[in-house]
């Protein structure tokens, strides 16, 4: 207890007068969301040979649906994300073009080094015994959270026009994002949707994760005040309630096994309802929660959970997949390597995860040096660079079954 409280009080005393503790807060709270979700509603069942398949306990149990309405944070992510991406933007000493290329070295480095590492281990793994089928399994659940990379740099490029759009209509920049979500959500659900080639679902990609963005965008400029956040909070739950009851939108914010429709991939309108409530409730709670944050025991573990953020989205997953591959093995190990089908899974899984999570930090340990290294150009050499590039895109041809 002495030394924690000695690395508090010393990250206390580092941490800038200016430094904004609740933004860093809620950061930190939607990262956490992303592997608890995934960790308590993704499972595995295991077959007659041995090999793993994912599994979903929504499957079983749709009144685990309202569990994804909190875990589903990614609006309040992007909200953050472009709220401290227009005060960097606003600091930056040289051109926009140097400031986008150091984000995205930032963003890009963690997951080629995933990639690269897991291209490296797939081998060794098959050779040791580890079904193809288990392999497959783990390289789609690694692969799975680095969409958000992708769609998170687009975003990011699009900074400095949500910077003018922000300061001409405030808040109400993000309104035509949602807009455009709506129709292309009528055409995929309404009445001509017959007649609508699956491909337009694929538009709302892009509007649906910047809405959130856009916001924070307009944020950071001082556009959005508390009667801004009353309105996204009030309009966004009611636009939430009236989808799902009247117009019967899917109840879980992630893919279900089986079901035709999902809110996630791509964002449906769904989606940006809840975004647009957490918004409100994040910009209105913002104040009592750097209030508390003014603690340093609670202020040191937002410091280190946002210093190694990409590496809890990089690596999280296979923290599972450490624990659910050699249970494998063993057999059917109850909540981990059983069907998730029964409310004694759920309970069981509940325990399991304090395990995923120390599995992560040992992980995080030699991991985080993807994240945590130079990005003044003295990085990897380019021969290191290129055989990196190469074995994360095969790993993602394996990943993506195309080879």
């Amino acid at each position: 207890m002495t030394l924690l409280s000695a690395t508090a009080d010393r990250i206390e005393r580092q941490t800038p007068a200016h430094r904004d503790r609740a933004v860093d807060g809620l950061r930190a709270l939607a990262l956490l969301a992303v592997p608890t979700g995934h960790w308590l509603l993704g499972g595995f069942t295991l077959d007659s040979g041995g090999a793993l398949h994912n599994a979903s306990p929504l499957s079983a149990f749709g009144g685990l649906a309202p569990a994804s309405w909190v875990l589903q944070m990614l609006g309040v992510f992007f909200l953050v994300g472009g709220y401290a991406s227009v005060l960097s933007y606003h600091r930056r000493e040289g051109s926009a073009g140097a400031w986008l290329k150091g984000r995205i070295v930032r963003l890009g480095r963690p997951v080629l080094g995933v990639t690269a590492v897991w291209a490296l281990a797939a081998p060794v793994l098959y050779a040791a015994g580890v079904p193809e089928v288990t392999l497959r399994t783990g390289a789609k659940l690694v692969v799975q959270p680095l969409w958000f990379v992708g769609v998170y740099v687009v975003v990011t490029a699009l900074t400095p026009y949500c910077v003018r759009a922000a300061r001409r209509l405030g808040g109400w920049a993000a309104a035509p994002l949602l807009g455009a979500v709506a129709v292309v959500d009528f055409l995929r659900y309404g009445p001509f949707a017959d007649a609508v080639p699956g491909w337009v679902a694929l538009v709302n990609i892009l509007p649906g994760w910047l809405f959130a963005y856009q916001l924070g965008v307009a944020w950071g400029e001082r556009r959005i005040g508390r009667r801004g956040a009353w309105l996204l909070l009030a309009g966004g739950a009611v636009l939430f309630a009236a989808l799902l009851l009247v117009f019967h939108y899917p109840a879980s914010m992630v893919g279900v096994p089986g079901e035709a429709r999902t809110n996630s991939h791509p964002p449906s309108l769904l989606v940006l309802a809840l975004a647009a409530a957490q918004s409100g409730a994040a910009i209105l709670l913002r104040d009592r929660l750097a209030r508390v944050l003014a603690r340093p025991a609670l202020w040191a573990p937002v410091v280190v959970i946002n210093l190694c953020a990409m590496t809890i989205l990089c690596w999280h997953q296979t923290a599972l997949l450490a624990a659910a591959v050699p249970g494998s093995f063993v057999g059917e190990v109850a909540g981990l390597t059983t069907a998730p089908d029964s409310p004694g899974w759920i309970a069981v899984r509940l325990v399991w995860l304090p395990v995923f999570a120390a599995l992560l930090v040992g992980i995080a340990r030699y991991t985080r040096r993807f994240e945590a290294a130079p990005v003044d150009g003295r990085g990897a050499p380019a021969l290191r660079r290129t055989v990196a590039g190469l074995l994360a895109a095969g790993f993602a041809v394996f990943a993506l079954g195309l080879a």
